[in-house]
């Protein structure tokens, strides 16, 4: 006989759900959760506070690239944001407004590491091990850690030797004036980009190690006027520049066009790169050649910036367009073996994004770690699934980045939820993809990296291997197209053969 919703999982019926991660995704997800009435999740957050990459990312000039009301959630657009470009402390109040307004306060656990999750085979849960010893079961677990979450930290020789302060960008140290230091800042990516021209006016001299530049796009952000603010006040007009945004993006996407040298979009896109560095460094031909890219566009993640380049032209800022070799006790020595005093030195180094799930160890019914499995080239199917690890969802997973994230996350989430209302529904206690669909569907991704400006740059896109792991080629509709038909065509559903005791009940002493 089938058993009841509630004989699988409990009194409410529904199933028992861990998200790691209180940032968009796992924000996106609790909503998600309780708009579909399942109230029985937790979501567990490392930090001191909601909002991810927005809380640990602190450094000064710290704002997103996509516009504010295309980088926001569809269910959230009523927003007194301020600028074209959300700045970091406007993004963490967003967030925080979303939390309050959908009531996700109460199932948010703050300063909760997880570490380890493992499959239970004979009762289809798996068993989450917390950093402080605490261990938890659920019916299902979604990873919402992100993706640029793992600083990558440089193995340079003598760093650990360096005597002033140096610290990641991720971790930016506010204790430290900065103002009439010697300063080193490494890395010119979106970070460093950012941090240069506010910090800039403020120390006595900025050395920005550059070790291969990126193509620059004008961003053209600013503050929204007064008359901006007050149309913006409107429904009507709030979704006529989200839908422009949005519109922009997926045209740019549109069978690879932004991604492929050769194309109208592309060949446009560098262009606009190529005018603004001749524009703004006119008068400096020494730097007008360093920060021009030898690569196609945008063989590396494109930097959104239009400040940068006019900072870099101050005389207390020296480019200096070659790698670290070294650190010493008092200084850094480039890889041309010139060495220069510094007092404070910043790690704009980047993170480890194809490091998929690095600080959470996820064991699949076979016994395996999912990093065993991956073996070095992460992947899933729509980024989300893989074989062998039944009711686990992957939010900003291998292979989805570099469309509009944040409708990525709310359809990633939908897809989950979807999953969990069928596993209510129908009496299945595990649902997982298909081998077959997991495997034709990565090939297919692999193919339509072909042609694309990623294959031949040097980016964090790759593996080892150089398999790009991190990309998605295509449009955010495509992307939903895809998650709203293949939930129930690409996986298999079962009930569990052993104990149905639900999740949350003791187990007798002569079961244990």
């Amino acid at each position: 006989m089938r058993k009841s919703a509630e004989e699988l999982f409990g009194p409410a019926g529904t199933p028992k759900v861990i998200v790691i991660g209180a940032g968009l995704g796992g924000i996106a997800a609790g909503v998600k959760l309780k708009k579909a009435g399942v109230e029985t999740f937790v979501i567990y957050e490392r930090s001191a506070s909601v909002g991810g990459t927005w809380w640990d990312n602190q450094y000064p000039g710290c704002e997103v690239d996509v516009g504010s009301y295309l980088y926001s959630y569809s269910f959230k657009q009523r927003f007194p944001w301020t600028r074209t470009h959300a700045t970091q402390p406007e993004l963490l109040r967003y967030i925080e407004e979303v939390v309050d307004d959908h009531g996700l306060r109460d199932h948010i656990q703050l300063g909760r590491a997880v570490e380890s999750a493992a499959w239970d085979e004979e009762r289809h849960i798996y068993r989450v091990a917390l950093a402080n010893g605490q261990v938890e079961e659920c019916n299902v677990l979604i990873s919402a850690v992100g993706f640029l979450n793992t600083p990558r930290y440089p193995d340079w020789p003598g760093l650990e030797q360096f005597e002033g302060p140096k610290f990641h960008t991720f971790r930016w140290e506010h204790e430290h004036d900065l103002a009439g230091k010697l300063v080193a800042i490494v890395g010119t990516g979106s970070t460093a980009t950012q941090i240069v021209p506010v910090i800039a006016p403020v120390v006595d001299h900025l050395y920005v190690f550059q070790r291969e530049p990126g193509w620059i796009i004008p961003k053209g952000d600013h503050d929204y006027t007064q008359d901006q603010l007050d149309r913006f006040r409107g429904a009507v007009a709030r979704r006529r520049e989200r839908i422009r945004l949005f519109t922009w993006l997926e045209m740019a996407n549109f069978r690879r066009a932004i991604h492929r040298p050769g194309t109208k979009v592309n060949a446009n896109l560098e262009n606009i790169c190529r005018g603004f560095i001749d524009s703004e460094l006119a008068d400096r031909p020494d730097l007008r050649e360093a920060v021009t890219p030898s690569y196609p566009f945008p063989g590396k993640r494109p930097i959104f910036n239009q400040t940068y380049f006019g900072a870099l032209k101050r005389d207390n800022v020296t480019l200096i367009p070659r790698a670290v070799a070294r650190v010493t006790p008092h200084g850094i020595v480039d890889a041309a073996g010139v060495e220069r005093q510094v007092d404070v030195l910043v790690l704009a180094t980047g993170f480890q994004p194809t490091n998929y799930l690095a600080s959470v160890e996820v064991t699949g019914r076979n016994g395996r770690s999912l990093h065993d499995e991956w073996n070095g080239e992460p992947e899933g199917f729509l980024g989300m699934t893989v074989p062998c690890f039944p009711n686990f969802y992957i939010l900003y997973g291998p292979n989805t980045n570099g469309g509009e994230i944040i409708s990525f996350l709310e359809h990633q989430s939908s897809y989950a939820v979807r999953a969990i209302r069928r596993m209510r529904r129908e009496g299945v206690t595990a649902i997982e993809v298909r081998p077959a669909v997991f495997r034709a569907y990565n090939r297919w991704i692999q193919r339509s990296m072909k042609g694309t400006a990623w294959v031949v740059s040097n980016n964090y896109y790759k593996a080892k291997t150089g398999k790009i792991v991190t990309q998605w080629p295509y449009g955010a509709l495509f992307y939903m197209f895809l998650t709203n038909i293949s939930g129930r065509l690409s996986s298999t559903a079962r009930r569990a053969s052993g104990s149905s005791r639900p999740v949350g009940v003791a187990v007798p002493a002569s079961a244990a």
